[in-house]
């Protein structure tokens, strides 16, 4: 069971990373004892916006992997999953066109669900594809662009290519190994298992999952604040021309903003003046898959190396895909 102590700790390291960005809410920012940078109050605000957008899915994702720790078995995953593991790619596409969740809430629900079992390249395939794909995605991206929705529906397309090569991909080059790295998981014994202790431990387990995730989440949110206000776009406006230079710049953009996959379309359009159907492309396809948060979250509950291996195999395969795109759609 949560001893009091480590949840008290737990407890107390979210609420000061959280006090950072409360804090410029109660001083007076007119008077001069306190003049606090224009800056500083654009990361604070950013990094509001990052942790309370992120929040509600966050949540999402620690009920579903307690749900998934407390009802559902290992054997039940093995006979839902195809034994042959090409085979078992497309399916695991479709899972993720019917999951609406977004990069931060699929984390726990799939590091849950290779501790069940799932093979790991099908894990990793509904991780890069349930942020993109999922039907509230579409409809933001649908919205977003409205008077252009090729993007729409290439951004799709474009993203299920991706997921089956990545997955395809982390089978070449890891099998079903274990990448999961040993994180200390408190344990709930109870003497009678039934819907009621069954209802507990899953909140028990909701509890733990969310101060990890939690905290891992904060870090990312405040430092991809502090390159959203420091960061000048002017730079990016100036390598617009080149489309190999424009892809690849848009890609880095979108893993500093670190947005949510609900929202990061309109961001997109915002920049349709300026930047090519490719780079835009590139900023919706890689955002979802891999960003600054994403990142901090995966090395902490990953095996270093494996973490690494997917992030690179991730960034050389959207590349590659929206440059192929982009050749072919000329």
């Amino acid at each position: 069971m949560t001893t009091l102590s480590q949840l008290s700790k737990d407890l107390i390291g979210v609420l000061l990373l959280m006090l950072f960005g409360y804090c410029f809410f109660f001083v007076d920012i007119n008077t001069n004892d306190l003049a606090i940078p224009v800056s500083l109050l654009n990361v604070n605000s950013i990094f509001l916006s990052i942790v309370l957008e992120a929040i509600p899915f966050i949540l999402l994702g620690v009920f579903a992997s307690a749900l998934i720790q407390v009802f559902v078995s290992e054997e039940f995953i093995q006979r839902l999953i195809p034994k042959n593991p090409y085979i078992a790619l497309l399916p695991a596409v479709l899972v993720s066109a019917l999951l609406p969740v977004c990069e931060c809430a699929i984390i726990p629900v799939i590091r849950q669900l290779l501790k069940k079992g799932m093979p790991l390249h099908i894990g990793i395939v509904i991780l890069v594809g349930a942020p993109i794909l999922n039907p509230v995605v579409f409809a933001a991206t649908f919205y977003a662009f409205q008077s252009n929705t090729s993007i729409v529906y290439s951004r799709m397309g474009l993203a299920a290519v991706a997921c089956l090569l990545i997955g395809l991909s982390v089978y070449v080059f890891f099998k079903n190994s274990n990448q999961l790295r040993h994180v200390h998981v408190h344990e709930h014994v109870h003497e009678k298992v039934n819907v009621g202790n069954k209802l507990k431990q899953t909140l028990y387990h909701a509890s733990d999952e969310f101060f990890d995730m939690g905290k891992y989440l904060l870090f990312g949110a405040l430092v991809a604040s502090l390159f959203q206000t420091f960061l000048d776009r002017q730079l990016l406006t100036n390598l617009a021309s080149n489309d190999y230079m424009s892809s690849a710049v848009m890609m880095g953009f979108a893993y500093v903003l670190s947005l949510c996959s609900e929202a990061d379309a309109f961001v997109a359009s915002s920049f349709s003046h300026t930047f090519s159907p490719t780079a835009l492309l590139a900023f919706l396809l890689y955002g979802p898959m891999m960003d600054f948060k994403n990142t901090i979250m995966l090395l902490s509950f990953f095996k270093k190396r494996f973490a690494c291996s997917l992030i690179l195999i991730i960034t050389g395969i959207v590349y590659l895909i929206v440059m192929t795109y982009g050749i072919v759609s000329r």
